[in-house]
């Protein structure tokens, strides 16, 4: 089946070489690839290694870029999940600050960061709850297990979900619904 990048790319080279009006075997002399091969690529049945892209881009008197924009960033999404990270790892404390700069800096640049925004935020403000709750039961009785437990949890939660959604995976959070990822 074909995929939508191999379609695009395919006619965008189509689209160039009829522009500079020649014929898929002129464009098959001017790179080290077959007729047959420049046939297949404009008709999105095979996808081009990089080598050949800049032999046609070259013989089309075109960027290389050009091909390479059709290319699926990795590294953006790699990056991405960077900041989710980040983000996730900023709840080790229960402070918004860190994860509310975090979220500002990003918030255009980065899909979905919103959602793992949102989650963060529940997340550190159940977790100063809980805190708080167990600093009362300290006061009341002099117990000091329910809000160490408590910050160790949170923390716990915290590093699980910064290495979750760094691996792109799901992360935990029983307040926000998890999205289904693209």
């Amino acid at each position: 089946m074909k995929s939508k990048k191999e379609m695009e790319t395919g006619k965008q080279i189509k689209d160039l070489r009829l522009k500079k009006g020649m014929t898929q075997e002129e464009l098959a002399n001017k790179t080290e690839v077959s007729a047959r091969t420049i046939q297949r690529i404009e008709n999105g049945a095979v996808d081009p290694r990089s080598y050949t892209l800049q032999m046609i881009a070259k013989a089309l008197d075109v960027d290389f870029s050009l091909f390479a924009k059709n290319e699926p960033d990795e590294s953006k999404k790699v990056n991405d999940n960077n900041w989710f990270g980040f983000l996730h790892l900023s709840g080790l404390l229960p402070l918004i600050v860190p994860s509310l700069l975090i979220w500002n800096q990003k918030k255009d640049k980065t899909k979905d960061m919103l959602n793992h925004f949102r989650a963060v935020i529940s997340f550190q403000l159940c977790i100063l709850g809980i805190s708080l709750g167990g600093l009362w039961i300290y006061w009341k009785v002099d117990q000091l297990t329910p809000f160490i437990g408590g910050l160790l949890v949170g923390g716990l939660v915290s590093i699980i979900n910064a290495i979750n959604v760094m691996n792109g995976k799901p992360y935990i959070n029983p307040f926000i619904k998890n999205q289904e990822k693209d």
